[in-house]
């Protein structure tokens, strides 16, 4: 009788958990993602939609301001999740390539700029313990982590176009590769 008691209790238990992680999210970031999302939609209501359209069809013909710069700046000025939105201006074709580059941006530049990804900081501070543990400062470990970051982000995006393509081939579809201005 105890086991079929303490089953339910356990399997209850489970539920009353997944609440509690519900009620955190609605409380924490549920919140920040929506207002982030009005900010958004607000800035480009004030830029206009189709400068931030020309924008992103000027960081679409260049490599390095599609898998380097745009998702750096979005990480930094939008932190993650958000961040992940600007994509939505770039061509379909290259939409994979940018989700790639801004999602690693989101990791690595966190040791200098915490409020990008608040929820992977105890991964950095597990990390920066141990280098202060050696008496040593975290802020060259910070930068380098950056920095390697924003070179090997920019190759996460630029490879993930050669993934892109070859899935296009394989599936025989075709992304477009342009960005009209109406959309």
């Amino acid at each position: 009788m105890n086991f079929i008691v303490n089953l339910a209790q356990s399997f209850i238990r489970l539920f009353e958990l997944g609440a509690e992680t519900l009620m955190g999210w609605v409380t924490s970031i549920v919140p920040k993602v929506l207002l982030l999302l009005v900010f958004m939609n607000a800035v480009i209501a004030l830029i206009g939609q189709e400068k931030v359209n020309k924008f992103g069809k000027l960081c679409a013909k260049n490599k390095i301001l599609a898998y380097g710069v745009l998702p750096f700046v979005s990480a930094f000025m939008l932190a993650n999740p958000m961040a992940l939105y600007m994509g939505k201006f770039l061509p379909e074709a290259q939409k994979p390539s940018y989700y790639a580059s801004a999602a690693y941006h989101c990791h690595t530049n966190n040791g200098l700029f915490p409020h990008i990804n608040p929820g992977e900081l105890f991964v950095w501070l597990g990390i920066a313990q141990g280098v202060e543990k050696l008496g040593l400062s975290t802020v060259p470990l910070a930068i380098r982590y950056m920095l390697v970051g924003l070179v090997m982000n920019f190759f996460a995006g630029w490879i993930t176009d050669f993934t892109t393509k070859y899935v296009e081939k394989q599936q025989n579809v075709k992304l477009k590769r342009t960005l009209n201005v109406e959309e």
